[in-house]
């Protein structure tokens, strides 16, 4: 449905304004978006590099997997999960995102005597593997993060641009069609009433003439 617009001198000063703001606004938009593809580019990178660090580790692990069979009476695997997660927020263009620090385990003691001599180099491997895990997964957030930001933004740059833009500079430069037309049109009555009251003052009879009487 088409808008209805108010052909009118205040709704042409309104969107005069309103479009203004949206010219001003645009390019503030765009640059948003270009620094987010930026920034979301230079994160794929880390992602893929701390992905790939993930892997190196995951398949060290797997080449002595055979030995977690082995019962050694230790929990490893919850020893070997994290604690917490230490991470820090990072304003970029405008998004708070999370930035991987480091991870914490639980201190854990048990003899050195009785346990196979791979167990410590294996809890080792395995949170070293759960450190890589976090890494990717805080840079992963971040990405999500950035990547929702960047689609608002893309659809605002659109609204702006290919609706709200095209629609003020229609309704502007139909205002001014009638505005320019009512006032053609007044300027052609005026021109009317002037040519007919000169007339009437042409055609109208002259004003007798005072006579001088004697004395």
């Amino acid at each position: 449905m088409a808008e209805k617009i108010k052909l009118t001198r205040p709704e042409l000063k309104r969107r005069r304004d309103r479009l203004a703001r949206f010219e001003r606004f645009l390019p503030m938009l765009k640059l948003k978006q270009q620094q987010l593809q930026v920034m979301l580019r230079e994160l794929s990178v880390k992602v893929d590099r701390a992905q790939q660090e993930l892997n190196q580790v995951t398949a060290k692990i797997e080449a002595y997997q055979s030995l977690w069979a082995d019962r050694t009476g230790l929990p490893l695997e919850k020893w070997a999960q994290p604690e917490r997660v230490v991470t820090v927020r990072r304003n970029v263009a405008g998004v708070e995102v999370p930035v991987f620090e480091d991870v914490e385990f639980a201190v854990v003691q048990y003899s050195l005597f009785g346990t196979p001599a791979w167990a410590d180099q294996a809890l080792q491997d395995r949170r070293e593997q759960s450190r890589h895990v976090a890494a990717v997964e805080v840079l992963r957030q971040a990405e999500h993060l950035l990547q929702r930001e960047l689609a608002r933004v893309i659809q605002r740059v659109n609204l702006f641009e290919k609706i709200m833009i095209p629609k003020d500079r229609e309704a502007i430069r139909r205002i001014r069609i009638k505005l320019g037309d009512e006032m053609a049109a007044a300027v052609g009555r005026a021109k009317i009433a002037k040519g007919k009251l000169a007339k009437v003052l042409e055609n109208a009879p002259p004003d007798a003439e005072p006579t001088e009487t004697s004395a």
